[in-house]
């Protein structure tokens, strides 16, 4: 049976996974929701959240964004290519309510692997 749990290793952890991300990636973006991603030498994708504070003001507002986009990466992790993504939140992303969020985060997802295998 296919594990769709969120373990330690599907994270970016330290400011150097981080930062490779930043160097040369592969871009897939809305106007609320930015994905970076490079190719990694794992076996699975991993993800980073950064959801600023100048963009979305209240901790449980962007509690609310980082799991919905934690819980779509989750069931999406196996239709993922092995790559390190590193997920940007501007703008306009606290008026989305979680479906319209979901919607959106699923729509870059498919564009990051189109990208990447295209």
């Amino acid at each position: 049976m296919t594990s769709y749990t969120f373990s330690r290793e599907l994270r970016l952890l330290t400011p150097a996974q981080f930062k490779s991300v930043f160097t040369n990636p592969i871009k897939a973006s809305s106007a609320e929701i930015t994905l970076l991603a490079v190719p990694n030498s794992e076996h699975h994708p991993r993800i980073g959240l950064t959801v600023a504070k100048r963009f979305v003001k209240r901790a449980n507002q962007r509690n609310r964004i980082k799991r919905v986009i934690r819980t779509s990466f989750r069931l999406h992790q196996h239709d993922l290519p092995a790559l390190d993504i590193v997920v940007l939140v501007r703008n306009g992303v606290v008026e989305m309510d979680n479906a319209e969020l979901h919607k959106l985060i699923e729509k870059l997802w498919r564009k990051l692997n189109r990208r990447f295998n295209g």
